[in-house]
């Protein structure tokens, strides 16, 4: 990990953690000048319901990578996934899943 791809990787990283930061505190500004409230009970609502929903899926995602990598185990003696990559997918799923969920009940209208 000492080597000029990995100062790329971490230098890009941290690039898009930067950009997406401005993204949002300039969202944040703009919304408070114009007067939208930053949070109401709808939006609770829905953050709330979303939230829920990718918990759910996110566990059961996860209840399934673990029983493959037991699975895999014992019949074949390696595991399907590393521990790094079990957790990184783990966590895209959580994470994409309440980002999609979250749009798609904002744009329901019975919400």
């Amino acid at each position: 990990m000492t080597d000029f791809t990995w100062l790329i990787t971490s230098f890009g990283i941290l690039i898009t953690i930067l950009l997406i930061g401005v993204f949002l505190v300039l969202r944040l500004v703009k919304d408070r000048k114009s007067g939208f409230p930053a949070r109401d009970e709808r939006t609770q609502k829905i953050t709330g319901k979303a939230a829920t929903f990718a918990l759910y899926i996110g566990q059961y995602f996860t209840i399934a990578l673990l029983a493959a990598n037991i699975i895999d185990n014992e019949f074949y003696g390696t595991f399907a996934l590393e521990a790094g990559y079990g957790l990184l997918a783990s966590l895209l799923v959580y994470s994409i899943s309440f980002i999609i969920l979250r749009s798609y009940f904002g744009r329901k209208a019975d919400s």
